[in-house]
């Protein structure tokens, strides 16, 4: 089975480009959401924050109605991995929030496209521990991106994130929630998980846009989601962190279309090729 066989998108140069607009909505909005993050505000007050940033930039929030999810961001705070639901959970100090969010942006043919990144957030201060899983994770991702070559397979990616995560200590990969193809959908073919041996699955072309989303925990990979049908939560009650952003390839290489800078300074210090627009 070929790359088109299994509904792959392949995005013209055009199209990507709208998928930039996008991914610089969704990019600002989370820096927006990062210098609001404090003790004492609710996850229900950062969605109207995102909200109102999206969709006066000209976007519509991908998340909100999505399946039925009733908020424009996923708001995940300690234990909570991805997918929690905003609401009255105040932040306080030494909580860690993952926040996601997603933007579409029409392309002049009224097509719309997606942009989707999450971060994750420290409140005042938090346990040294905590401090080194998010750093772990985030770049777990950002090696995982690098890893990404034309010509090579979507595994690439997850041996990638997983061989970087194992070599700093003991911890939990999610392997039941996985990056995912992106573009005129928010979720497309292929699933790129966070774990695997290199060299399986899909061909890396050019134009082939994908989310990188490491989920880790400080305990087990198990987990369990709550009665709202949403919120993913560790078993063990460890604590977790969640990085994303879409990339994709360009004919002179990465492009980070969720990254404010398109992901240059980063990539230039991995030894990657950046293959975007300076904005």
């Amino acid at each position: 089975m070929g790359l088109f066989d299994r509904g792959v998108e392949i995005k013209t140069p055009q199209q990507v480009v709208a998928m930039r607009r996008a991914g610089l909505v969704v990019g600002r909005t989370l820096e927006l959401l990062r210098a609001s993050v404090r003790a004492g505000i609710s996850t229900g007050e950062l969605d109207a924050i995102a909200e109102d940033h999206i969709r006066s930039s000209g976007a519509t929030p991908s998340f909100q109605g999505y399946h039925g999810f009733p908020a424009s961001i996923c708001a995940s705070v300690n234990d909570e991995v991805v997918h929690g639901i905003p609401g009255d959970r105040v932040l306080a100090d030494g909580d860690v929030v993952s926040i996601d969010c997603g933007a579409i942006v029409p392309d002049d043919s009224g097509q719309g496209w997606h942009g989707d990144a999450a971060i994750t957030v420290a409140v005042g201060a938090v346990a040294d521990d905590v401090t080194e899983l998010m750093r772990v994770t985030e770049e777990a991702m950002w090696r995982g991106i690098a890893a990404a070559r034309p010509g090579g397979r979507v595994t690439d990616i997850s041996h990638a994130v997983e061989h970087f995560v194992r070599s700093q200590g003991r911890y939990g990969i999610l392997e039941d929630y996985t990056g995912h193809g992106i573009g005129t959908a928010m979720h497309q073919p292929p699933n790129v998980p966070n774990y695997g041996r290199p060299g399986k699955g899909p061909r890396l072309v050019a134009g082939l846009a994908l989310a990188v989303e490491p989920m880790v925990t400080l305990g087990t990979k198990e987990v369990s989601v709550l009665e709202d049908d949403w919120t993913v939560v560790t078993d063990d009650g460890s604590c977790a962190a969640h990085f994303e952003h879409t990339f994709t390839l360009t004919p002179t290489g990465t492009w980070v279309l969720t990254a404010l800078d398109g992901g240059e300074a980063r990539l230039a210090a991995l030894g990657v090729p950046f293959g975007g627009v300076t904005d």
